[in-house]
């Protein structure tokens, strides 16, 4: 066997084996089971884990844009008109959310953990002064109070009313941004103070919420199963809520949005925990992302989150009292509110009933703008960039005993927007641009071994191509027998010398004398 015909066999076995390993391999998904397997066990709220530290001082920063609706004509509204607004800000502030008392229970499963978090006035970022800009908006307050008299007698709402107005008090207040967001001493809770010590005297859709937290999370830990990773286990002690009129409804579902579980497909609703919504809401896939060369799988609360009852019916148990409700794309959250007649919805009533959003000239919602989502790395389930965007607003209308609501229609008033805006780091994003080559890598070795195999298949077939032309061109100069009848001999042959013998790679070769 000459050293071609070795070189061609041994190239065969070796694609052979290439292709078959690596087609089993493929088929088998070993290496693809074996990575997702170390990553269910890697990515855990342990102490030996890599994303712990993360979960626990989240690296990339948090902005919070506060925007506010400044009434341009109250005294329209009053007297039973359209109201109109105009947007203001934003008012940014960096947020500061470390995680403290992080205690490990039930032999690390679970982790108990507080998340306070501190606010710091981002001027750059803002669009003015908060301590100087004044908003004319709907006084908070006053509404609170008219609400609460509602179910009393016409002759106390009377009397109230009459006390309301001799100390100044109207449906309408100019405050400046910080006093609104972080809060004022308000005269009239002054004096329920004074009789109701409970009652705080001091108002701010803020007020006390700067350096304190939302309450106490016990999550899982990934531990047990990795699809539990970051779900909260209790919320201040309770596993479900009392609020809403439905046991559905009132499910601690989900995460708090910092992290999710490894491994995220496109076909899943993922479950959020929002303590500032009083509810759990779900977010479903919308596209694919790039975010600082990352892939990502974009997930954002659908239609259905806030859809009236009548189109969802799975959204009753968030009508209180049962049956009472308000119509798509807001919710009424008096139950978690002290009984203030507030309402979330998201920004500039996106994804809400039209006769909201027509009830109040100035108002544009727009996706691009106004819509809440989550860009997502579907390997590790980190987020990688988020916006969180939600609006509060309060419901005005006519209450009898105060006559300064006499002639208004009720609406739902927009009164401020907040944007939360988070994006992974540089730092971070290179260290996960990296992590994410090595798993693609590892997981797609079979695909190497395949191709490895083909390139050696074809090198295969040019060495066979090219030992069969040889092969050929030997057959076709080979020695020949030459025929017993003498030839004629031509005029050429007369004067050439006779030869006998045959013809080598096509000249003659001289017959031996004896």
């Amino acid at each position: 066997m000459t050293r071609r015909s070795c070189a061609i066999y041994a190239t065969g076995i070796v694609c052979a084996h290439l292709l078959i390993v690596g087609i089993a391999l493929v088929v088998a998904q070993v290496f693809q089971t074996m990575i997702h397997s170390r990553l269910k066990k890697e990515i855990t709220l342990t102490e030996k884990s890599q994303v712990f530290e993360g979960w626990k001082n989240p690296p990339p920063p948090v902005y919070m844009e506060y925007y506010f609706f400044n009434v341009t004509n109250p005294e329209v509204f009053l007297a039973g008109g359209k109201a109109a607004v105009k947007q203001v800000g934003p008012y940014t502030y960096r947020e500061y959310r470390p995680r403290e008392n992080v205690t490990f229970l039930e032999n690390g499963t679970k982790i108990y953990a507080l998340n306070p978090k501190t606010f710091v006035f981002v001027p750059e970022k803002s669009a003015g002064d908060p301590e100087v800009d004044i908003i004319r908006t709907v006084n908070i307050p006053f509404v609170a109070v008219m609400n609460e008299l509602n179910s009393y007698s016409f002759f106390l709402r009377t009397v109230v009313s009459m006390y309301m107005n001799s100390l100044g008090v109207e449906i309408f207040m100019n405050r400046t941004v910080h006093e609104i967001l972080w809060g004022f001493k308000d005269p009239l809770l002054t004096k329920i103070h004074s009789m109701k010590p409970e009652v705080d005297d001091h108002f701010g859709l803020m007020w006390k919420k700067n350096g304190t937290h939302e309450g106490e999370f016990v999550f899982h830990t990934g531990e047990e199963n990795y699809m539990d990773f970051g779900k909260i286990d209790t919320w201040n002690g309770l596993r479900k809520m009392s609020w809403w009129s439905s046991n559905q409804s009132n499910m601690i579902n989900g995460t708090d949005g910092a992290v999710f579980h490894p491994l995220i497909s496109r076909n899943e609703l993922l479950y959020i925990f929002a303590a500032d919504l009083c509810r759990s809401i779900h977010l479903a896939y919308v596209k694919d992302v790039e975010v600082k060369g990352i892939q990502a799988f974009r997930f954002a609360p659908p239609s259905d989150v806030l859809m009236s009852p009548k189109d969802n019916p799975t959204n009753a148990g968030f009508c209180v009292p049962a049956g009472d409700c308000l119509g798509t794309g807001v919710l009424k959250v008096s139950v978690c509110r002290e009984g203030a007649p507030i309402v979330v919805s998201f920004p500039h009533f996106y994804q809400a009933d039209p006769k909201y959003i027509n009830a109040v000239d100035g108002l544009n919602p727009n996706k691009e703008e106004h819509e809440t989502y989550l860009d997502l790395q579907p390997t590790t389930g980190v987020p990688i960039r988020a916006c969180k965007r939600a609006q509060l607003n309060i419901i005005l209308k006519r209450i009898s005993g105060f006559p300064k609501t006499k002639l208004i229609h009720e609406t739902i008033f927009p009164i401020m927007f907040v944007n939360e805006t988070a994006t992974i780091d540089d730092e971070s994003a290179s260290q996960m641009r990296t992590m994410l080559l090595i798993v693609t890598l590892a997981s797609n070795f079979p695909l190497l071994i395949v191709g490895m195999g083909i390139i050696l298949l074809f090198v295969l077939i040019i060495l066979f191509c090219r030992n069969r032309q040889k092969k050929t061109a030997k057959d076709d100069t080979a020695y020949t027998q030459v025929s017993d009848k003498p030839d004629e001999p031509s005029e050429t042959q007369a004067t050439q010398p006779m030869r006998n013998g045959s013809y080598i790679a096509m000249s003659p070769v001289e017959a031996q004398k004896c």
